[in-house]
């Protein structure tokens, strides 16, 4: 499997609190695919309320469905235009991994 990781990025028009509870049922929904333990051990994230953005690590099969879920639910409670979506890989390059700043601490789960 790849190890993709989605940045989302949101409008000022989508309240900090609706984008919590967004995620929140997406991750509920992953939990129900997979089961809260399942979920706990291979999901990777960073949700940033305050700067209206959330990291997702879909590198592994929890992951990309939590992407998936978040996205869809994301787009259509807020509208294609409110969320901008990034998609990266990892370079190869050792050195790359050296300018990365430090992960903020999740709100649940593992930061990424």
């Amino acid at each position: 499997m790849t190890h993709d990781t989605y940045k989302y990025r949101f409008d000022e028009s989508v309240p900090a609190q609706e984008l919590e509870d967004t995620f929140m049922l997406a991750m509920l929904a992953v939990e129900s695919l997979h089961g809260r333990s399942r979920v706990r051990m291979e999901s990777r994230f960073n949700l940033d309320k305050a700067r209206r953005t959330c990291v997702i690590d879909a590198s592994t099969d929890v992951g990309s469905d939590l992407a998936r879920i978040f996205t869809g639910f994301a787009t259509k409670e807020y509208g294609e235009r409110s969320v901008l979506i990034e998609r990266t890989q990892p370079s190869g390059c050792a050195c790359a991994s050296k300018h990365r700043a430090a992960p903020a601490t999740a709100t649940a789960g593992v930061a990424v």
